[in-house]
C-alpha cells in the first residue's frame, strides 16, 4: 500500500509538471528559422559557445533534461517555462512569483551568456534557456492565465482522442499535419517577407507576452470534442506564432551578441 501511494504522489507530481511548449518539432521550427536570420557576429559567438549544434538542437534540452535529478532541474527550471497574466491583465500588473518565471529566467540567463568568467556548461545552458524561452513565449498558453495551469485542466477531445488545450497547442495541432521539423522550417521560412520579418523584429520579451495572452483568450473551444473546424479556425496563427517565435529568436541573439 506503501509502495503504491507513493507511485501515485510521484505520477500526480509528474503530471503538474508537464508544461511543455509547442513540443520537440515546434521548438525545432523556430530555433531553424532563427539560424537563418543571425548576424554574423551572433552566429560566430554562437559557434564558440555550442560547436557543431545547431539552433534547432539546443531549442528542445530544457524539456528534454526534465527527468534530470539535479536539484536544479527537478525544483527551479520547471517554472522557466511560462509566465501568468490574468484575463483583462498586463503582465507588469502581476509581476513574477518568488520562484521566477520566463520573463525572470531570460533576463537571468541573458546575463549569464554574456558573463565570460562564468563556466562554459552555465553559458551553453543558458544559451539553449534563451532559445527555449522565447519559443515557449510564443504558444499563447505559456501565458496562461493562472486558473487552468496554461490550458491543461481544459480536457476535450482532439480528432477523438482524449486530450487537453495546452497539448493540442504544443503539438496536437502541428503534428496533424504529419511534417517533419525541417519540411516546417521550409515552408513556414519561405512565406515570411523582409517587411514581416521587420515588423516583428523585437527583443522585448513583454511584448510576446501580451501578444500571447491576447492570442490565448479566443483559443479556448466552446465544445469539447474539436477536429477539422477547430484546426481550420487556428493554423493560421499556429503558424505564424513560429514564425515570429523563430524571427524574435535570431533578434534577441542578435542584440545579446552584438
Amino acid at each position: 500500500m506503501k509502495k503504491l501511494l507513493i507511485a501515485s504522489a510521484l505520477l500526480a507530481a509528474c503530471s503538474v509538471q508537464q508544461v511543455h511548449a509547442w513540443g520537440q518539432t515546434g521548438h525545432r521550427i523556430t530555433g531553424a528559422i532563427a539560424q537563418m536570420y543571425l548576424s554574423a557576429d551572433a552566429m560566430a559567438a554562437i559557434k564558440r559557445l555550442l560547436p557543431n549544434e545547431s539552433l534547432a538542437e539546443a531549442s528542445t534540452y530544457p524539456d528534454e533534461m526534465r527527468s534530470n535529478p539535479d536539484t536544479f532541474w527537478q525544483k527551479e527550471a520547471g517554472a522557466y517555462h511560462y509566465v501568468t497574466v490574468p484575463k483583462g491583465k498586463h503582465y507588469h500588473d502581476v509581476d513574477a512569483p518568488d520562484k521566477g518565471d520566463a520573463y525572470t529566467a531570460l533576463e537571468k540567463f541573458s546575463k549569464i551568456v554574456k558573463d565570460k568568467s562564468a563556466p562554459l556548461k552555465e553559458r551553453q545552458k543558458a544559451l539553449r534557456f534563451i532559445v527555449h524561452i522565447i519559443g515557449d513565449l510564443h504558444q499563447p498558453l505559456h501565458a496562461g492565465n493562472g486558473t487552468d495551469k496554461g490550458g491543461n485542466d481544459v480536457k476535450l477531445e482532439f480528432f477523438w482522442k482524449k486530450s487537453n488545450l495546452h497539448r493540442v497547442w504544443d503539438s496536437g495541432l502541428i503534428d496533424q499535419r504529419q511534417l517533419s521539423y525541417s519540411e516546417w522550417t521550409l515552408w513556414l521560412s519561405e512565406k515570411i517577407s523582409p517587411e514581416q520579418a521587420k515588423a516583428w523584429t523585437t527583443t522585448d520579451p513583454l511584448i510576446y507576452i501580451e501578444e500571447s495572452a491576447k492570442i490565448r483568450d479566443g483559443i479556448y473551444p466552446e465544445e469539447e470534442r474539436v477536429s477539422w473546424d477547430y484546426l481550420y479556425q487556428n493554423m493560421p496563427t499556429v503558424k505564424q506564432q513560429l514564425q515570429k517565435g523563430g524571427v524574435r529568436i535570431a533578434a534577441y541573439l542578435n542584440q545579446l551578441f552584438k
